[in-house]
């Protein structure tokens, strides 16, 4: 659990963190918009807590159109009976509340992704205050954090449990054990091209034992993927010791463990059109070889652009929506993980 001292916000609770039982509420940001002189941005919270043990924070939502995660955590906020567990769970369902009432990936009241804000701006904008409030008062109460991700409305991923990397090697061996644990179908350890400024990212500087899945996506709630991730939250708070392990829901056989190899496993649309895949996810590529085409409307009669693997691997996530502008991530290709 992280000691360090939170900066100072104008968020407030509405529940207690240290109160034993099932609570629901609210983080309250304080906002005054065109109209509302004093009112707040609410963001769902729920805390279930028994006793003594550690404390599993669980976000949804960081993203407005990734749905699996804001239904399971909201499921097992309403069913949970605290006496099942020794600890405490910190839920949050719609981490970016305005932009899952919206569907879209980012808040409609900033336009920021919430998951390039950290450690976030306690004075900042909505979406700078959420990630700060996260980062700086609920991080140090923590021992681990599950970041709950699918691919939203462009991305169609490989059901999958997420490593954050971490420096230490104790601590990137803990986050690689509870990404196991989760027994999604694969296991890829992802950086986001190093970018310090995720959810993930932050949680691993706190010190906490960290983990984020990919849950399919399109956009849409796959009832595949919805299992996997219910199941792997099970699986999270039997490995953690939040419940006996003897309920810990399952495994998976063939474990398989990948990453994304920074820029080489990523295929970008080379000029806007209409993108046309040539793979399946889940299938082996190889360097050189053909991607797709990107067709064009503005200019129909001129041939289509061919986009091709920088990398051999396996498909790992294909875009969903067909329009593409030049630079949309139409492929990524994960490797395997050599430790």
């Amino acid at each position: 659990m992280n000691t360090q001292s939170a900066r100072r916000s104008s968020a407030f609770l509405t529940v207690d963190l240290e109160q034993d039982g099932k609570q629901f509420g609210h983080i309250n940001i304080p906002q005054s918009p065109n109209n509302d002189a004093w009112g707040v941005q609410q963001v769902p919270i729920a805390v279930i807590k028994n006793g003594s043990g550690p404390t599993l924070i669980l976000t949804g939502g960081n993203h407005g159109d990734e749905y699996e995660g804001p239904v399971t955590i909201s499921e097992l906020a309403r069913d949970l009976d605290p006496a099942r567990i020794s600890g405490r769970l910190i839920l949050i369902p719609t981490l970016n509340n305005s932009a899952t009432q919206a569907g879209q990936r980012v808040s409609p009241l900033d336009g920021l992704n919430l998951n390039r804000t950290f450690p976030g701006d306690p004075y900042g904008s909505i979406t700078e205050q959420i990630s700060f409030y996260l980062n700086d008062h609920l991080f140090p109460v923590a021992d681990a954090y599950a970041d709950l991700h699918s691919g939203g409305s462009s991305l169609h991923l490989l059901p999958s449990a997420i490593v954050e990397p971490a420096l230490e090697k104790e601590h990137m061996e803990r986050n690689i054990a509870l990404a196991k644990a989760f027994a999604a179908p694969y296991t890829v350890v992802i950086d986001n091209l190093g970018d310090p400024r995720t959810a993930g990212a932050a949680a691993v500087r706190a010190g906490l034992t960290t983990v984020g899945t990919e849950m399919a996506g399109g956009g849409i709630v796959r009832s595949d993927a919805l299992s996997i991730c219910k199941r792997g939250v099970q699986n999270l708070m039997s490995h953690l010791g939040l419940v006996p392990a003897n309920h810990q829901a399952s495994t998976v056989v063939e474990e398989k463990m990948l990453k994304l190899p920074g820029a080489k496993g990523f295929v970008f649309a080379p000029m806007e059109g209409v993108f046309e895949p040539f793979h399946e996810l889940g299938q082996k590529v190889s360097v050189g070889q053909e991607a797709g085409l990107v067709h064009s409307l503005v200019n129909p009669f001129e041939p289509p652009r061919v986009m091709r693997y920088e990398t051999d691997g396996i498909l790992y996530g294909l875009r969903m929506i067909g329009k593409v502008v030049k630079g949309n991530c139409c492929a990524v290709i994960a490797v395997e993980f050599e430790g």
